[in-house]
C-alpha cells in the first residue's frame, strides 16, 4: 500500500501504548510502528525524536469571543483599578471621540480598588463609549455615556445592575443584565466573527489544539450573532476554520417546531437539526444552558453564603422551573445538554432536572454534561456518576483564579472546588478544557495545573484532587473527545482514526518536563498546519 505520509523517528504516545511511527492515508491513520515505516510513500517526515501525542481537544472554550477579543484593551495583568483606567485612557488617545473602547480580562480579586466604576471610566475616556469585561464573562462595567443609553427600567431576570450606597448605578452589569447592552453591540457582523475564528485558530494550532467545543453560539451571554453557525461555515469555506469544531447551541435559540402528531420532535431548531448533525470538521453539539453565574464574581447559586457575605448566596440566571422544563424538552427531543452550573445549589437543581428527564424519557448514552461543576459535594458527585453525567471542570482555573475562588468559598468548602481526581474515582469521564478566554487556554498549562493544583500565590487548592500527568493528558485528548461523541474519530492515535496529533519537545507524561515543554508541530488530518 502507498500512503500519503509516514511520520517516523518519534516517541508516539497513542493513548493506548507507545510506538515510533505512524502512516497517514486520506487524512486518517492506517498503520503504526514498524508497519507504518515499511509502507511506500513520497513524503517521509523525520520528527527528530519528538514526543507525539493525540491532538489536544478543548472541551469548553469560546473561540470566537477569544479571537475577536484580541483587539480589546488587555487588562488581565493590571494590579490596581487605576491601572485599568490608565490602560483605557491610553487607548482613548488613539481612537476618535464617540468610538467604542472595549477592555477585557480584569478580575476584581486581583485589583487594588476592586471593580472599576463608571466614574473612573468617565475620567479615563469622557468622550468614548467604554465597556470593560470581567475575565469570567459574567460581568461588564460601562461608563456613563453607555449607561445612559441602556433601558435600566427593564433589567432581565437573572441579572442585576449594581448600585452604590446612594442608589446610583456603579456601571457594573452582572449576568443577564449584560443583555441590556445588546441594542448597542449585538449582533456581531459575520465577517468579524470569521476573522476572530481565523485568528483564534492560528493561535490554537501553535498550542497543539486540533479540536474544540465552542460553548455557546447564536444567543445568550456568549453568542456573537443569531446566524453564528453561518460564520463557522463561511470560515470553513474560506479555509480559516483551522481546528475541528463542535458548537453548542444557546438555549435561547431553541423553540417550538411544527411536527406531525406522531413525532416526538416538538422543540429544537428548524428542519429538526439537533446534536450530532455535521461532519468531521464542523458539527452541532449540545444545547448550552446557563443555570447560574460566577464563583469569583460571587453570583453562582450556593446553598450557603459566600465567605464574608452573609446575605449573598448568589442566584439563578433562569427560574428553576424554567430550567427543568428546558432540560426535559431538549432531552425528549434527542439533544445532548450541557448546563453551566457552578454553585452547589445550582448543581443540585440541575441534577434534579436531569434525573427527572431521564426517568421520564430513559436514554442509555445521553452524555449530558455539567459545565464547570465547580462546587460539588461528595453526595452530589455520587449522584452525577449514577446519572451517567459528564462533569466539565477547568484545571487551569486553579492557578489563574484559584485565590479568588478560595476567598469566595472559605476553608470549609475548598475541598469541593473544581474537583478532578474525585471525578475519575466516581467513575465519570473527565474532559480537559479551559473556558478560554476566561484564562489562558494553552493545554500544556492546563495539564500542568491539573497535576500541580497551585494557585498563583502558591497555595495548594485541593491536594487530593491532583491528577497524574498521564490522567491529565488523557483528559485533554480522549476525555474531551468522549464528551463530544467524537472518540471514534479523535482522542487516541489508532488505525482508522483521524491523523490529528501534536509533536512536543518533551514527554507530556513526565511532570519534570512541565516547565520547559513546548509544541514543535501540530497536524490536522495528517497535514502539519503549524511548525515551530
Amino acid at each position: 500500500m502507498r500512503v500519503d505520509a509516514v511520520y517516523e523517528n518519534a516517541q508516539v504516545i497513542t493513548g493506548l501504548g507507545q510506538t515510533n511511527a505512524l502512516a497517514v492515508l486520506h487524512g486518517r491513520i492506517v498503520a503504526l510502528g514498524e508497519d507504518a515505516r515499511e509502507l511506500s510513500t513520497s513524503k517521509r517526515v523525520d520528527l527528530g525524536g519528538a514526543f507525539v501525542a493525540p491532538g489536544f481537544h478543548d472541551a469548553h472554550n469560546h473561540m470566537a469571543w477569544f479571537g475577536i477579543g484580541l483587539d480589546d484593551v488587555p487588562l488581565s495583568d493590571c494590579k490596581s483599578v487605576d491601572e485599568v483606567y490608565d490602560a483605557i485612557a491610553a487607548r482613548a488617545r488613539e481612537q476618535p471621540a464617540g468610538s467604542w473602547i472595549v477592555g477585557s480580562g480584569y478580575d476584581q480579586n486581583k485589583l487594588v480598588g476592586g471593580h472599576p466604576t463608571r466614574h473612573g471610566l468617565d475620567r479615563a475616556a469622557p468622550k468614548h463609549h467604554v465597556r470593560v469585561k470581567h475575565t469570567s464573562g459574567h460581568m461588564n462595567v460601562v461608563n456613563s455615556l453607555v449607561l445612559g443609553k441602556l433601558d435600566l427600567a427593564n433589567v432581565p431576570v437573572g441579572g442585576d445592575v449594581v448600585e452604590d450606597a446612594d442608589g446610583s448605578p456603579t456601571g457594573l452589569l452582572r449576568e443577564q443584565a449584560q443583555l441590556l447592552l445588546n441594542p448597542l453591540v449585538y449582533p456581531t457582523p459575520i465577517d468579524t466573527v470569521v476573522r476572530g475564528l481565523d485568528r483564534a485558530g492560528a493561535h490554537y494550532l501553535a498550542e497543539g489544539i486540533t479540536s474544540v467545543q465552542e460553548a455557546g453560539i447564536g444567543g445568550g451571554l456568549v453568542g456573537q450573532t443569531p446566524v453564528e453557525l453561518a460564520a463557522y461555515q463561511l470560515a470553513r469555506d474560506r479555509g480559516v476554520l483551522r481546528v475541528r469544531s463542535t458548537v453548542m447551541v444557546a438555549a435561547s435559540v431553541l423553540h417550538d417546531v411544527e411536527h406531525a402528531a406522531s413525532d416526538d420532535v416538538d422543540f429544537g431548531l428548524d428542519l429538526g437539526l439537533r446534536s450530532g448533525f455535521g461532519d468531521e470538521w464542523l458539527r452541532i453539539g449540545p444545547l448550552k444552558l446557563f443555570a447560574d453565574g460566577s464563583l469569583i464574581g460571587r453570583t453562582c447559586a450556593m446553598h450557603e453564603p459566600f465567605a464574608g457575605e452573609p446575605d449573598n448566596r448568589g442566584y439563578f440566571q433562569v427560574p428553576e422551573d424554567e430550567l427543568a422544563r428546558t432540560i426535559l424538552r431538549a432531552h425528549a427531543a434527542g439533544w445532548q445538554i450541557a448546563t453551566h452550573a457552578i454553585g452547589d445549589r445550582a448543581i443540585s437543581v440541575v441534577l434534579d432536572a436531569y434525573g427527572a428527564a431521564l426517568a421520564k424519557f430513559p436514554r442509555a448514552d445521553h452524555r449530558h454534561r455539567i459545565e464547570h461543576c465547580a462546587v460539588v459535594s461528595p453526595a452530589e458527585l455520587t449522584r452525577i456518576a449514577s446519572l451517567g453525567l459528564i462533569p466539565s471542570p477547568q484545571g487551569r482555573f486553579v492557578n489563574e483564579i484559584g485565590d479568588g475562588m478560595r476567598a469566595a468559598l472559605g476553608p470549609e468548602r475548598e475541598a469541593w472546588c473544581y474537583r478532578l481526581r474525585s471525578v475519575l474515582d466516581a467513575g465519570c469521564v473527565l474532559p480537559g478544557s479551559s473556558d478560554r478566554p476566561v484564562v489562558n487556554g494553552a493545554p500544556l498549562l492546563g495539564i500542568a495545573d491539573m497535576v500541580r493544583r497551585r494557585t498563583s500565590s502558591g497555595e495548594l487548592l485541593g491536594p487530593d484532587e491532583r491528577l497524574t500527568p498521564a490522567q491529565a493528558l488523557r483528559a485533554y485528548t480522549h476525555g474531551s473527545a468522549y464528551a463530544a461523541f467524537r472518540e471514534h474519530d479523535v482522542g487516541t492515535l489508532e488505525p482508522g482514526k483521524l491523523a490529528d496529533f501534536v509533536a512536543l519537545s518533551a514527554d507530556p507524561t513526565d511532570e519534570a518536563s512541565f516547565d520547559d515543554i513546548r509544541v514543535l508541530g501540530t497536524a490536522v488530518g495528517g497535514e502539519l498546519l503549524y511548525q515551530a
